[in-house]
Parts: C-alpha cells; structure tokens; sequence
C-alpha cells in the first residue's frame, strides 16, 4: 500500500482468496473471513495464527457475523442458504432456507435473537435463530439488495440495493410484536400470517409482513448502492454506491435528507462506515484505495492504495481503534494512529509527565494526583483531523536540569516536528508556550545536558540546541543512515538507531563507543545499575553501558512497553498479552496476562504504575517472587534464597526445572511433595537420607521398586555401600550383591549367597561364589555337576585336591574321554584382600552446602523477601572510603554472565575461584611465639578440611569470554557453537561446515613431547588473554577470495564455486579485531554469495541453451551479480552474444550499451570488442524488437531468486536467507538455503557475529 507505512499500521495480514465478508468478535482477538472459494477462516489476529476453518458452503461466502454473547457465526452464500455455526463445537449447527438468490450480508441483533440477511432476491428477511424461522420479509427495493444493517441501539434497519435507493426501516412494531409472544415458541399462535406448523404463509413469503414499515426512502445517488450503514451515536447514515460518490445523511423523526457528498474514488465504492471512536468516514473501492474522510468538514483526509487489489468489505471493531479491510488477494487489519499515549518517567522516579489530549500532564506517584501543565498546540502547518496519527508520540524530559522542567514533545506530523515547554519543576504554573521553541526533527529529540538537547534534522546530521532553540553545534553522525535518536544513559551521549544496530555515540568527542545489533528498536530503558534495556518490535535486549550484549529475548508478539524495578536489576515488559520480566543473564517468565494492552511507567515492589490507551494512570498489582528468587540464586545470595524457600509459594514444574539446570537441586528438594520428582531432586543433590525414604515412599504407594537400582547407582559414588546392599536385595540383584560382598570382605554373607545360588540352581552364579570366597573344592563341585569334567580335573589337580582329582580321572578313563595335562607353571588364585571392613568406606568430608539445611540460615543471612529495593550486585552496605570496607564501583556494574562470578567488583582476577565472603580472620599470620595450625591439629580439634572449589579450566574461559563460533568451537564446545550458529545464522546444516568446526578445533592446541615416560604437554596459543589463536583469520579469506577470483576468470567455474563455497563457510570462523576487518568480513560474504549465483546462473544457461528465452534471460539475470569490472565485462560480452544470437535485440541493445559505459572496453587489449559490441547496438537499435518475451525489465530494480533464478522486482514480497543474504520468494521459507547449504531461510536473528 502506498504511505502504508507512513501511518496506516498495519496489525495483521493474510494471504488468500477474495475476502468478501468481515467481523470482528466483540471481544476476542478474533477475526472472521469470508471468502469467494466458500471458506471461511477464523483468524487470531494478535497472534497471527489461522484458529479454524469451515467449509460447507457451496460457492462464494458474502456475509459473515458474530453473535455478541453466544458461541456463534453466522454465514450466507451463494448456495442461498444461511448456515448458524458454534466456533466452540467446530460445527454448523442448522441452516436456515428461504432466500431464492445470493446471500449478501448477515448480521446479528445486538441483543434480541434476531439474524438480518440481505438477498439479491430483492428482499430482506429476519430469522429467529432460536426457534430457527423466518419472521418477516421486507420487500420494496426492486434490485439486488446489497446490504442490511441494525441500528446499534434503535429498532432501525437501514438497506442499500441497486436500484439506486438507501431505505430506513422501523421494526418497532416487530419488537413490541416480539416481547409478547411466547418465548418457548417465539410466535404468537393467534397470528394470522403463520401456519400452524410454524415460518411464514404464501402471503407472507410474496408481499411481506407488515411488522416492519419503510421509514424513509433515501433517493440521491445516480447508480446502484452497495453499501449503508449507521453512526453509532448520532442521528446519520453514510452510503456508497458505483457512482463513486460517498454521501453523508442525517435523520429526524419525520425526515432524512441529505447532508453532503464526499467525491475523490475514481470506481465503485464497495463498502463505506463509521469510525466507532472518532468523527471519520472510512471507505473503500474497486479503485484499489481506502480513503479517510473528515466527518464535519466532509473532505478527504487520507488515502491509502494497493497496487494490483480492489477492496470489497470493511469491518470496525466495536470497541478498539481496529479496522479491517478485505481485497482480492486477502485482508489487512489496521488502525489509523498510534495509541500509546507520549510519556516519560521523572529520573528520581515521583513523577510521571505525559499527554493527554492536547494537555501536558504530570502525575505524582506520591499524591495519586494528576495535573495538567501546559496546553499544546496542534502541530503543522494546516489544521489537523483527530484520530489519523497526529498525537504527539515522543515525550523527553530534561533529568539533567535540577531548578526548571523542561519537556521536548516530538510528533510525525509535517515529517517530524518538536515543541519545547519549560515550566516550574513542581509544575505550579499553567505552562504557557512560548514563541520560538518549536521546530522540525525526526523522531525523538534527547536531553543531553542541562541546558542542551539534540535532534535529528531532516538531512540526517545530529543538531546540538540550547534551551532558547539556537542551534549551537551540528554534529555528522558516524553513519549515514541514522533515523531515531534516543537516550545514551549519560550526559553528552547519544544512541543512534541506524539500519538493524544501536551505536552509542559521544557527540563531545565525536566518538562512537559501542554499538548492539537490535532490529527494529521502539525505545531504550536505561536502570540505576547501568544497564541499558532496548525493546525492539519482537523481542527485548539486555547491554551494559557500553552497549556490550548480555541477553536477547525474542516474542512472538509485539512488544509495547518496559520499565526497570527499583533494584535496576529486573526489566519488566508488556506484551501485547502478558507482562513478563526478564534479568540479565537471560532469564525470563510471564507475570500475569492483560486483556488490553497497556504501557508500563514504573514498577515499585509489588505494583506496576501503566498508562492505558485513554491515557489513564492505573495501578496493577504484580507478583515478582520468581524473578527475584532467579536474581538471588545467580547473585548466590543464599540467606535470601533460603528464606524465600520458607515463606514463598515457589512451585510448578517450571522453577523446578530451572534450579536443576542451575544446579540448585537441593533448593527444589524443600518444597517439592511429589514422591517421583523429590526422589530424582533427592538423587541429583545426593541426598541418600531423604532419597531413601521417598523410594520407600515410592513402593508402598505406587509399587514403584525401580527407583531402588537408581538409589543404590548414586550410594555407590558416595561409598555408602549399607545403602547399595539394601537397593540390590531390594531389586534382587544377586550379581551386584555378591561383588559387593566381595570387595567389602564379607565372607559369611558370601557363603549365604553361595547357598541361595545353589538353591535357585543358578550355576554360574554358584561359580563366582565360590570363587570369591576362594574354596577350590566348592569350584570342582560345580564344574562337575555341570558336566565340565575336564575343567574340574584341572582345578582339582592345580589345587592339590588329589582325592577328587584322581577320582574324576578315574571316571574320564572310563567314559573313555581325553585326561587333559597340567604341568606344574600354576600359580594360586586367590581372592583380594578388603582394604577398609568398616560400616562405610571413609570419604573427605566437604561441610553441608547452606542451601541443603534451611535451618543452617542465621538471621543475618538474608534480605527480606517483601524489599525488593536491593542491589544484585556487590555489597550494599559498603561503607566509605576507609580501611577495611568494601568499596561498591556502581559505574563498573558489568554482569558478564558468569556464573563462576560471586561479585563483579573482582570479575577481572577472582571470578573463577569461589566465594568471596572470606572468613580474613582465618589466613592472618599465627602470633609470634604461636605456631600457626597444621591440618592434622585441625582435624584433632573437631575441623575437617573442606576443598577449594575448582578453577575455571582455560578452554571454559574461552566459552565464558566470548560470543564468537570460532573461540567455542577451539575450546571443544561444539554444542554451544551449533548453538551461537542457529541463533546468529540460523544454520541448521551443519555437516556442510563440519570441517570447518574440526580444523578450527584441532588448530588451538599444541602438544610438545616431554620427558620419557610422561604425557606430551599441551599448549594453547592465544590471540590475547583468555581467547584462543584464530584459526581462520582475514588474510586467508582474502587469499581465497584471490585464487577464486583466478578461477572465475579462467573459466573453471567448478573450482571457482567450490573455492567461493569454501570461503562463504569459512567467514561464520573468521574473528575480526576491528570494525574496518568487521566490514571487510562482511564483504568477503557478499562476495561470495554474488559469485555462487552467478555460477549456478552461469551453468542454468548451458542446461538452459535449447531454450531461447530462458537462457537470454539467464545471461541478463548473470550482468545483474555484483561481479568485479573485468568479470561484469565478461559477463554483459556473454549475455550481448546471447541476446543477439537469439534475435531479442532490446536486450542485446541494452547489454551492448552497458558494455560501452564500462571503462575496462576502452583499453587497447579491448579495442575488437568495443567495435564489436558498437556494431551490434547499430544493428540492435535498426531491428528494436525481441523475437520471444522475456521475464526482464531493466527499468525495475529487482533482486535474484537464488532458488528459482528469476527475478523478484521491487516492491514484491521477499524473505533472505540469515547468514549469506540470498532472496527467495516467500513461498521458500523455512527451507535451506542454497547458496550457502547451511542456514534456514526466512527466519528472523540477530545476524552473523563477526567479533568478540
């Protein structure tokens, strides 16, 4: 649509058939549609998902309506027929017959249980759809009858047909006719015009009822009426007809007459109504327009086109500023403004400034009272209509002026326009505005000093003005394409939103400090703790100051709106149905749904402070336990922790979850009841104690014994082997048993399991008894009685068991069977000695973690869960300055997301070594004279000795300190590189690039051979501290760019594609150090990817070359790659001498000039070809035709369909492949991309990460 995205904005679209019948339901966010192939589709336009589809209809569906209370639609076609369906049963519940032509509208009584259908059988009908009649015809119109509706509130219907009349009808008479009749019949059984079986007599169906009477007959229009409907509130009606006229009428109660026309469609105009919140007309035609028009002054105030789609239907939302409208390949949802009221919250956080109307306004949290400052003037040039975009949208206060507010009110109006109000800082004065202090700008305008503001003009560069609107300075931004300015955090910076990226500028120094990838960013909230929250259209992330990422959180709807807690550690955000919170290591959780959409201001302990569409101030109440407790457990504030455990209600499979993939499985054992779960919490914390009891828990109730191998597996890791004995008689593991037996030296249980083996008849069982217990004569036994005679004669003769041996040779002999030899090399084989008999093997005592006792928590330990004003990060009752106190760097606040990190002060050298609340009393040096403890004095005083926690190994520091694939994949994380791949990329194939991963792997480690008998030495060669050496770096990308290069102008196109492939799937590993190598990697991509097309383009044409049309158009589509001169001059001699050959001249023209411009053809090398190609534009331009059609047009910038290899033009819809930036029609998406074979097309990220 045209100026679509200037201020229609648009909610939702779909793609489909012609949509001729639209409504909206009253209070879901539902849509229903009609279409001209007989379906009809419910739409949740919200989200955006197809809910459910009926088809029962038999051709085209004109009309469909909601019921305002009921589970109910009603449709008519046409088939003639009006068919009731329950969207709730998924089914059509009856169809109501009568109307002998096509159905064109339906529409239920606001309140009676009435259906209204219009028919091109000339008549209007009401249908009792309770009792499933028809109670009157309505005949007078002598056409088609396009459209019927009821009056909103009075027993008004008005009618518009084709025979050029507009016609009001009283049902009064029906409705008085209605509430006397039986409400179990629903008619009156007296009533002369129905037979006794029910529905209408011949009279009846031929010349109507007289229950409903004409009113008044509107005559004015010069061709047929297709649409009329009512104002909701006022005395008049509005219609449209093929005249292309829209007329306005207004009604008394003897007469209607016409009021004005409003003219500007250039066809029929299909459908015309009422805006339900403002003074507007809206319309639509066969023209392929919407058109706004001001109601009192009956002139056109908008127009918004499509290029290729007439519109047939609208639809208005009964209570929400939506509209929909219906065309020839689908519909849109839209409103006409924006309703998020412009607002910004006081720094110290007591007051809210916002507009209101056309009023300034300032709330007091602390009073709960609103108060008007200021009157603002309408912006622009000309006088402006309400409701079509022309509130103001920004609101900026000045936090850096302590003695006066000052207010920047910014609206789109003329392309950008601010107005600056000054006004007493307890906003006591009315707030006159003064002369002078307004201008134009794009988007916001931000407060940069006291007396200083910055906006963005209409050329793009950022203008410095003081308080009296003197321009003072004028700033050249540090990219071209900067569109929105927003707050940097700081006095003197700025953040620029420019293309899909955030920088953060210094327009003192003229310094760009960081810069975030962020599509689409609405606004930035910037929290006491220095982190900076940027809310983008579908998503919200998480930076620090220096706009270094921390998190990214994607939704699947829009977000509105965002405000910090008073901790500066916890963001909450709404959506367009939910309030959720988010922290910065990623977490995230819903808080509580909405129903309507509203727009955060301050959230303080348990309150959320919002503003509403209208520009209320409301209080919502909000419960953010979870998040807290998520922010303690990262913070490894246990006291608090422990004491939320005690007094919250934390449950749900979801926090659960989420304290064992934190590794807190012992804080989810404490309020965990389900047997199952506590068990696997018991066994993950290795908690035997409260293990044990639930599998005995387990068994009683549920007869559950497998529980018991899983019990004695983790009593085994923890020597406890009373424990593992019990879990293998339990489950009758007798194997398991016997071994245990064994290794813990208890002989007499042996031997009974060595008798209950022989009762059971388990042979082998029977064996290794014996053979645990070391009895040889036991052993003979067996091996006899199980017919291994020749094996028993040799244990017995190795043994010295003579009597048996001589006993078993005897029978050997006899049965005439081989007595094997045993020479006299045979040593005894024995069982081992136990080393340790006690009850359990002995372990290193490692004191109780505070989580696994609730009552280990001393008072002290931890915050009141009710204050949710504390600080995440870093002691909050640091003292001064002096000796012996922690000093708390509020400016240097980095959480890096580390979760071995117990306090950010000490990041840079004592992250990965624990807990820093050290006892420092403990490591003092002994006194002189006092010889300081050793561990076995400890140990004889009651202590044990309890470990140090591990360090962080060096390639878990490479994962933790960096974002990029290539420092993963090094350290051996090939998990959580796949991972940075398919969120940056969305690469989903990654066998293409599995070299890459295992040459990048191999490469960051050395080994060197030490001394004899010892393990080669490993050495891990690092590009700087913490990072390891890059595999691939920029030099090799460009060498292989080079040898590419070579190939391609060679003419060996498989080695040149194989050589570019190579370096496409090489760049995701390559770790740039700068910007200027950031921008050169990104090249290298876009390099690649145009060569790749034009190879597969280059080997189409010879696939192609028996078909004259395709392949000129494969060598046209080929001069489109962005090559290199000398390969574009090769590429347009080809595609010259294809044209040519073929006889499609234009294009042999056009190539031949293309290759004339080109300054590679006027050196002396190219001298033949210039004439050459000078010879064929002279023979081109004489014949001026083209021997076939061919899918080109130079004139239209196009870009190519890397799948189909054809052209997608501008202005049609296309989709890009995440990493190498390939188009595809939308029909490819969700598929992988051909030129690159590694990512998914269509899916929206973050973008390829190109540094550190």
């Amino acid at each position: 649509l045209e100026s679509f995205h200037l201020r229609m904005l648009e909610k939702f679209s779909s793609k489909s058939a012609r949509v001729k019948g639209l409504a909206f339901h009253p209070i879901r966010p539902w849509l229903c549609v009609s279409l001209h192939n007989g379906s009809i589709q419910l739409w949740d336009y919200r989200v955006g998902t197809l809910i459910d589809r009926f088809e029962e209809h038999d051709g085209p569906v004109r009309g469909v309506d909601f019921h305002t209370k009921e589970s109910l639609i009603a449709s008519g076609g046409d088939d003639y027929k009006i068919k009731v369906w329950d969207y709730k049963l998924r089914r059509c519940l009856f169809t109501l017959l009568g109307h002998l032509d096509y159905i064109r509208t339906v529409q239920f009584h606001p309140s009676h249980p009435w259906i209204l259908s219009a028919s091109d059988d000339q008549t209007i009908r009401m249908w009792n759809w309770q009792v499933r009649t028809c109670m009157s015809v309505l005949t007078g119109h002598n056409h088609y009858v396009m459209c019927a509706n009821f009056h909103p509130k009075e027993d008004l219907i008005v009618s518009a047909s084709l025979d050029q009349t507009v016609r009001v009808w009283d049902t009064s008479g029906l409705v008085k006719k209605h509430s006397m009749e039986n409400s179990s019949l629903g008619l009156g059984l007296d009533d002369p015009m129905r037979p006794p079986g029910g529905g209408l007599n011949m009279q009846a169906e031929l010349f109507g009822t007289n229950d409903v009477i004409v009113k008044y007959v509107l005559e004015g229009h010069d061709r047929g009426v297709n649409w009329a409907s009512f104002h909701p509130t006022l005395p008049l009606l509005v219609s449209a007809a093929d005249d292309r006229h829209v007329k306005l009428w207004r009604m008394s109660e003897t007469k209607a007459w016409e009021v004005d026309t409003m003219r500007g469609h250039t066809n029929n105009v299909s459908c015309v109504m009422f805006h339900p919140r403002v003074e507007l007309v809206v319309s639509n035609s066969e023209d392929r327009s919407i058109r706004v028009w001001d109601m009192s002054k009956r002139v056109g105030v908008q127009t918004f086109r499509r290029e290729n789609d007439r519109f047939w239907i609208l639809a208005a939302h009964k209570t929400q500023n939506l509209l929909a409208a219906g065309h020839d390949s689908g519909m849109i949802v839209f409103k006409l403004e924006r309703e998020r009221p412009a607002m910004e919250l006081h720094e110290e956080g007591d007051k809210l400034y916002f507009v209101k109307g056309r009023e300034l306004c300032v709330y007091d949290f602390q009073k709960g009272r609103e108060q008007p400052i200021a009157n603002l003037r309408r912006p622009g040039q000309f006088a402006q209509t309400d409701g079509i975009g022309n509130s103001p949208r920004y609101l900026t206060y000045n936090s850096f002026n302590p003695t006066e507010g000052n207010v920047l009110v910014c609206s789109d109006i003329d392309g950008g326009t601010y107005e600056l109000v000054t006004f007493a800082s307890n906003g006591s004065n009315s707030g006159n505005l003064q002369e002078g202090k307004r201008g134009t700008c794009v988007g916001p305008g931000v407060f940069v000093a006291r007396n200083r503001f910055a906006i963005l003009d209409k050329s793009r560069n950022i203008v410095i003005k003081n308080l009296q609107n003197e321009t003072t300075k004028k700033v050249l931004p540090p990219t071209p394409v900067v569109d929105m300015l927003f707050n940097g955090g700081t006095a003197g910076r700025l953040l620029l939103r420019c293309e899909d990226k955030l920088v953060l500028f210094e327009q003192q120094s003229r310094r760009v400090l960081g810069e975030v990838t962020a599509p689409k960013v609405k606004a930035v909230s910037w929290s006491s703790s220095g982190l900076c929250a940027i809310l983008c259209r579908d998503g919200v992330i998480i930076a620090d100051r220096n706009m270094e990422q921390l998190c990214s959180i994607s939704e699947t709807v829009r977000v509105k709106s965002g405000a910090w807690d008073a901790s500066g550690n916890i963001f909450i955000y709404t959506t367009t149905n939910h309030v959720k919170y988010c922290l910065a290591n990623g977490d995230t959780g819903i808080i509580r749904t909405l129903e309507q959409p509203i727009y955060v201001t301050k959230v303080h302990k348990k309150q959320m402070f919002c503003l509403d569409r209208e520009g209320k101030v409301k209080v919502i109440a909000i419960d953010t336990t979870e998040a807290i407790f998520k922010l303690a457990l990262e913070n490894k504030r246990y006291g608090q922790v422990m004491e939320m455990v005690r007094h919250s209600r934390l449950c749900g499979k979801a926090i659960v979850a989420y304290l064992q993939a934190k590794g807190f499985p012992e804080v989810a054992l404490h309020f965990v009841r389900e047997p199952k779960t506590r068990f696997n919490l018991a066994l993950a914390c290795g908690n035997i104690e409260v293990a044990m009891e639930t599998a005995f828990l387990l068994e009683q109730e549920e007869g559950d014994s497998s529980c018991w191998h899983d019990l004695g597996v983790e009593a085994l890791k923890q020597g406890n082997h009373q424990v593992v004995e019990m879990a293998y008689q339990r489950t009758k593991d007798f194997d398991r048993l016997s071994f245990l037996y064994l290794i813990t030296g208890d002989t007499e249980k042996l031997r009974k399991m060595l008798k209950i083996s022989e009762m059971r008849g388990d042979t082998m069982g029977r064996y290794h008894n014996a053979l645990f217990l070391g009895d040889a004569a036991e052993r003979v036994k067996v091996l006899e009685a199980s017919g291994n005679t020749n094996l028993a004669y040799v244990c017995a003769k190795v043994h010295g068991l003579d009597e048996d041996a001589e006993r078993i040779k005897a029978a050997l002999e006899e049965a005439e069977k081989e007595v094997p030899e045993v020479d006299g090399t045979y040593t005894l084989l024995q069982p081992p000695t136990p080393i340790n008999r006690a009850q359990n093997w002995p372990l290193l005592e490692v004191k109780k973690h505070t989580l696994e006792n609730l009552n280990g928590v001393g008072d002290g330990d931890y915050t009141n869960v009710e204050n949710d004003d504390f600080s995440g990060r870093g002691d909050d009752h640091a003292g001064d300055d002096g000796v012996g106190q922690s000093t708390s760097w509020g400016e240097d606040d980095i959480d890096l997301g580390d979760e071995n990190d117990d306090n950010d002060d000490f990041g840079d050298g004592d992250g990965g070594w624990g807990d820093d609340d050290l006892d420092l009393g403990d490591d003092m040096p002994a006194p002189s004279g006092s010889p300081a403890k050793t561990d076995e004095d400890m140990n004889q005083g009651g202590d044990f000795f309890s470990p140090p926690s591990a360090g962080t190994s060096r390639t878990a520091a490479w994962i933790s300190n960096s974002s990029h694939v290539a420092d993963h994949t090094a350290a051996g994380s090939v998990d959580t590189a796949m991972q940075l791949l398919n969120r940056q990329i969305a690469a989903s194939n990654f066998d293409a690039i599995k070299d890459k991963f295992v040459q990048s792997h191999l490469s960051s480690t050395y080994k060197v051979t030490g001394m004899p008998f010892t393990p080669p030495l490993k050495i891990h060669p690092t590009r700087k501290p913490g990072l390891p050496a890059a595999t691939f770096t920029l030099d090799m990308g460009l060498n292989t760019l080079k040898s590419a290069y070579a190939f391609f102008k060679s003419g060996k196109f498989s080695e040149s594609a194989a050589a570019f492939t190579s370096l496409l799937h090489m760049v995701p590993f390559i770790v740039a150090e700068t910007r200027e190598e950031a921008s050169q990697v990104k090249e290298l991509l876009e390099n690649a990817r145009e060569y790749i097309t034009a190879i597969r383009i280059k080997a189409a044409m010879a696939e192609a070359a028996a078909d004259p049309a395709r392949s000129t158009e494969l060598s046209a589509y080929f001069t489109h790659c962005n090559l290199q001169p000398a390969h574009l001059l090769l590429a347009l001699r080809s595609a010259m001498g294809t044209a040519f050959k073929h006889k499609n001249f234009i294009a042999a023209a056009s190539f031949s000039r293309r290759l004339l411009e080109l300054p590679d053809v006027s050196s002396a090398k190219n001298a033949d070809l210039k004439a050459k190609a000078g010879k064929v534009l002279q023979k081109s331009e004489a014949q001026a035709r083209n021997e076939h059609e061919l899918n080109y047009d130079e004139a239209k910038g196009f870009k190519i369909d890397a799948f189909k290899l054809s052209p997608i033009y501008r202005g049609d819809d296309l989709i890009e492949c995440s990493f190498c930036g390939s188009t595809y029609s939308v029909d490819y998406k969700g598929k992988l991309c051909v030129t690159c074979n590694v990512s998914t097309v269509g899916s929206k990220t973050l973008g390829l990460v190109t540094g550190v």
